[in-house]
């Protein structure tokens, strides 16, 4: 009956508006997803499209032609809160292109690109929209890791935005939300242990491209990377468990051709150790060594996970799993993926919907973390000399929180007059 209704509605549209008779795609929507870094506006479309970009100043405004295509009408209702677009706004500057010009607040540097349909979205344009920053503004690299009292846990969760992930068969629960939910509880185990802290890759529901999601963990210094999903198989509702994956050797072998293609890149990769300065050879001599101690911590690492796993259910797979996954990539952090369960499964769907369920869930893969981690204990105090260089975001109060200290403290170890932070600013983090 919705459907009925939806194609009513579109035929009606089409008989008020000539000009979609004669178009062959036609833009029906417009849906926006916000990150903290950037601003996804997605256009969705009848077909595949061909589409120009045009950045333009005084004011700030980006435009986007297409050709052959029509609006199925304004875009005006939508909420444009937040730091980049005022409005959208549509119009044919020739016959057959259909212009849509997004008036922006700031310089932006956009990101254009098609995704073909999936199990919810048809054909859609993607318009990402970043800060253009300055050379002043660029955010400093972190220096090597400091001596801390405790381990960064960087917590991935799965899809999001764009890309819902699995799509369950009976109650249509996305992985998306799955994962996020899940990842909010280990986050929420990790908050009340003195010796671990989190980072969220995802806070909510938005998209963080493959690549992107191992950098962020790098950038907070991550000793552990954990990203969660939620399988599907579609021919077969009764295939159900848990399973846990590391990088598989072709992966690693391929990762080290895109990290050596550029050495500049992969300075201080190799535990701390530059590979600017060494020869082709020896640079991925270094890589190897250092992936190949990775790749082994991270198996230890899954067969923890994967043993607390099935302590509460069943297992998919009863071994670590390998396989070439974008997010494991990492040469110098212990990376795994788990697939917490099968939204494919109807049993395992709705157990996934209840958080008592998720939270046993959280409590396994935190449990397998520990385990890990009390092989490697800590045996250094926090050191007078840990510095934090400021990132984008940081504010005092977070980065007091982040190392359990007062911001009071913080001022006075560096003369500090007011709260405020600037971009590559080395604070000296104090010990009490």
């Amino acid at each position: 009956m919705r459907r009925y209704a939806l194609a009513v509605l579109f035929l009606f549209v089409c008989s008020t508006n000539p000009e979609l008779h004669a178009a062959s795609v036609v833009v029906k929507n417009l849906r926006l997803w916000r990150a903290p870094d950037h601003t996804r506006v997605v256009f969705d479309l009848s077909e595949k499209v061909q589409h120009r970009v045009l950045v333009l100043a005084n004011p700030d405004r980006l435009v986007v032609d297409l050709d052959d295509a029509a609006a199925a009408g304004a875009f005006a209702s939508k909420d444009y809160e937040g730091p980049f677009l005022k409005q959208v706004r549509v119009g044919n500057p020739k016959p057959g292109v259909l212009r849509i010009v997004l008036d922006l607040k700031q310089p932006i540097k956009p990101r254009t690109f098609v995704l073909e349909p999936n199990e919810i979205y048809g054909h859609r344009l993607v318009v990402d929209l970043y800060v253009k920053q300055s050379s002043e503004q660029q955010v400093v690299a972190t220096a090597a890791p400091q001596r801390r009292p405790y381990r960064m846990i960087a917590i991935d969760a799965g899809h999001g935005g764009e890309d819902p992930g699995a799509v369950g068969r009976k109650y249509g629960t996305r992985e998306k939300v799955v994962t996020l939910q899940v990842a909010g509880e280990l986050k929420r185990l990790i908050d009340q242990d003195r010796f671990l802290r989190p980072v969220m890759i995802r806070r909510g529901d938005y998209y963080v491209s493959l690549r992107a999601r191992p950098s962020i963990a790098r950038r907070e210094q991550a000793d552990v990377f954990v990203s969660i999903h939620a399988d599907a198989y579609p021919k077969l509702a009764s295939v159900r468990g848990s399973s846990v994956y590391a990088l598989s050797q072709r992966g690693a072998s391929s990762e080290a051709a895109r990290w050596l293609a550029n050495k500049e890149n992969a300075a201080d990769l190799i535990g701390g150790v530059s590979l600017r300065d060494k020869d082709d050879l020896l640079a991925k001599v270094l890589w190897d060594l250092s992936m190949t101690k990775t790749t082994s911590e991270s198996l230890v690492l899954g067969r923890y996970v994967l043993n607390e796993l099935g302590g509460m259910g069943k297992l998919h797979r009863k071994k670590v799993e390998q396989a070439g996954f974008a997010v494991l990539k990492s040469p110098d952090m212990p990376s795994i993926l788990i697939e917490v369960a099968f939204l494919s499964n109807p049993t395992e769907e709705k157990l996934l919907r209840t958080r008592a369920h998720r939270q046993r869930l959280a409590l396994a893969i935190y449990r397998g973390i520990k385990r890990y981690l009390k092989q490697q204990p800590i045996q250094f105090a926090p050191s007078a000399s840990t510095v934090h260089v400021v990132r984008k975001g940081d504010s005092l109060s977070e980065i007091a929180l982040r190392y359990r200290v007062s911001m009071a403290s913080i001022k006075r170890a560096n003369n500090m007059k007011t709260d405020g932070v600037r971009i590559g600013q080395k604070l000296k983090i104090p010990t009490s």
